[in-house]
């Protein structure tokens, strides 16, 4: 059964968002004002999206451009969570090393090149790569940071720079693909993800829904994969850091 979209609808999303915000205060969590200003924006955009995308599933063009916004947007974000410095734009290729090849396979024919396809699926795989990139990209810098000494010991030893950055991060990295694995492994277990209940609610058998959503979960596996891996070579090269933007500047 769909939500209705009434005044209860908005009232209990309300409830709902400011519940939220009082827990994080109460507790001191630090995000009370983001966990705000995230659920009025997410609000917005949705609301924005929900009628774009009546429009540009009629024509390839205005797709593909609202598919690049998709990346554009997830690059962003990614990178200035990051990094607060010039370095930002490099968490393209993490998220692109993910999602291209995947979605270039779905495009040899799985799935018929329309708007209504092609969106949801992408944008899927555009913010399981997102999260891999923020936390395999944070993990390693926090850690490169924390064991500062350790790899200041690797090069001691005659390790090159990216030999002993990688040494030091690529444990910590690496935990970025967590969230994906225990999701995988905990299907129709422990949750019944959105792909699944989306098709069920649109008149699919289970089946197909079952189909549809291990396609996803098993193309989530690769792009996470790519992305934490490439994140975590960008940082060992140095091309992701945290040297401030003056600093950045003068090199």
């Amino acid at each position: 059964m769909l939500l209705p979209v009434n005044v209860t609808l908005g009232v209990v999303l309300a409830v709902l968002l400011a519940a939220a915000v009082a827990v994080a205060a109460l507790a001191c969590l630090g995000h009370a004002r983001a966990i705000a200003v995230a659920g009025l924006r997410a609000a917005a955009q949705l609301a924005a999206v929900s009628y774009l995308i009546g429009w540009v599933v009629h024509a390839l063009p205005w797709l593909l451009c609202f598919l690049l916004l998709m990346f554009a947007v997830a690059v962003r974000t990614a990178g200035r969570r990051i990094t607060q410095n010039r370095t930002w734009w490099w968490a393209a290729a993490p998220i692109a090393a993910g999602v291209v090849p995947v979605v270039g396979l779905l495009l040899t024919g799985l799935v018929p090149p329309r708007g209504l396809t092609l969106i949801p699926v992408a944008g899927i795989l555009i913010g399981g790569a997102l999260t891999a990139t923020v936390l395999g990209g944070r993990r390693a810098l926090d850690e490169l940071e924390t064991r500062r000494g350790e790899f200041e010991a690797g090069l001691a030893l005659g390790l090159p720079d990216r030999d002993a950055r990688m040494e030091v991060a690529r444990p910590a990295a690496s935990d970025a693909l967590l969230p994906g694995l225990d999701q995988t492994r905990t299907v129709g277990l422990v949750t019944l993800p959105g792909a699944f209940v989306g098709m069920l609610l649109g008149g699919a058998s289970p089946v197909q829904a079952g189909a549809v959503q291990l396609f996803v979960l098993v193309a989530l596996l690769a792009v996470q994969a790519a992305a934490c891996a490439t994140v975590l070579e960008l940082v060992a090269r140095g091309r992701l850091h945290r040297v401030p933007w003056t600093a950045a500047e003068g090199e």
